[in-house]
């Protein structure tokens, strides 16, 4: 409202009675609106210019929408497993993240710069001037706003032109879907399908499977090469970055390099010191094996490797939310966001001095999941 409104309102009943364009003109004058310069994009409809234009701001339309359909592509089916240099598909993984910011960024592009062309070429070129005003609107005031708006839509075109508003619909709709496979992408694997294997989330690449034992292996950087650890090894104060190895693997390629980069598969081996006083964890008193202990790499906050370890002070640094963990009792979380301890993997030495893993781990690995009790 404005101090400009004329000094008669119409009634309810004249205001259901008036046509969009009158109530335009109402609206206008009532909101102090003074119209200084007005000129349609095609005052001609139907020209080849008019349909021309038209077919600009669909391709844009349509080029969102095939991007946004080939980042779906992309993120749902691409091999995104890794894979080690000079190794077949290593190429196509190193594709994966390239592809998918491509084809978003694309998509979403492509969206802005079809309504910006749609605008430019189709919205009326329209100069005002409009006094403010304080204080809320009245009802007339509401009423002539929702006729503006159509208004400028009718007068926009977008009502008759079919293909803009298919092509819009169908980039929008599909950079949509994009946009929500991201979060949602993380949430499809089921826990409990398979539960009792090590590929569910409840178990790890160090469950025996068919009794078959289950070694702690170093990587060297060769994945093929196989470096068993022995107790002798590790230096007081020191640790190192294990990895389940089996027998059965020795000559398998594939499974040896799948043994190295599966998530849930690093394991800390960290030896104490000599005298070091240590608190165990209630129920897993026998985990270690003399001043071994092996704990998950796994941060239990996001999943990050928690990859520094201060010697005098016992503490394990997690360096992406700087949470830390206390070795000198049982890896219980002393400060940031982590709540509960790393999982400790039982170990122990076979008749042979190399060091085994006992069992898998008797909690889940890394961050929470809905199904995982704190």
């Amino acid at each position: 409202m404005s101090g400009d409104k004329p000094t008669e309102l119409p009634s309810e009943a004249e205001l259901a009675e008036m046509s969009r364009d009158d109530l335009v003109r109402l609206g206008t004058k009532m909101d102090g609106v003074e119209l200084v310069h007005y000129e349609e994009r095609f005052p001609v409809p139907g020209t080849r210019a008019e349909r021309r234009a038209e077919r600009v701001v669909a391709l844009w339309f349509v080029i969102s929408a095939l991007s946004g359909l080939a980042f779906l592509g992309v993120f749902l089916f691409w091999p995104w497993q890794y894979e080690a240099p000079h190794t077949d598909g290593h190429l196509l993984h190193m594709l994966y993240n390239p592809l998918i910011g491509l084809f978003l960024g694309l998509s979403v592009v492509a969206l802005g710069v079809a309504a910006l062309l749609y605008t430019k070429k189709f919205i009326p070129e329209e100069l005002a001037v409009q006094q403010r005003h304080d204080g809320p609107s009245a009802e007339v005031d509401r009423a002539t706003l929702v006729a503006e708006l159509a208004d400028a839509g009718e007068r926009s075109g977008i009502a008759r032109r079919s293909l803009i508003k298919r092509t819009a619909g169908l980039g929008a709709g599909v950079l949509g879907l994009g946009v929500a496979a991201v979060p949602l992408g993380a949430l499809i694997k089921n826990p409990h399908a398979d539960s009792e294997t090590k590929n569910s989330l409840w178990h790890t690449g160090w469950k025996a499977e068919k009794g078959e034992k289950v070694y702690l292996r170093r990587h060297t950087g060769n994945f093929h090469e196989v470096s068993l650890v022995r107790p002798e090894d590790v230096e007081p104060g020191g640790f190192e970055t294990v990895f389940p190895f089996r027998e059965s693997e020795r000559e398998d390629e594939h499974a040896l390099v799948a043994a190295l980069k599966r998530a849930d598969a690093p394991v800390m081996l960290i030896r104490m010191r000599p005298n070091q006083a240590v608190t165990k964890r209630s129920g897993q008193e026998d985990f270690n094996y003399g001043d071994l202990y092996a704990y998950s790499k796994i941060c239990t906050h996001l999943g990050c490797p928690t990859s520094l370890f201060e010697q005098q002070t016992g503490l394990l640094l997690c360096p992406c939310h700087q949470s830390q963990f206390d070795v000198f009792e049982y890896a219980k979380p002393r400060f940031g966001p982590a709540t509960r301890p790393l999982p400790q993997l039982p170990i122990t030495v076979d008749e042979d001095g190399y060091l085994v893993a006992r069992s898998d781990f008797i909690e889940a690995v890394g961050p929470a999941f809905w199904e995982r009790k704190s």
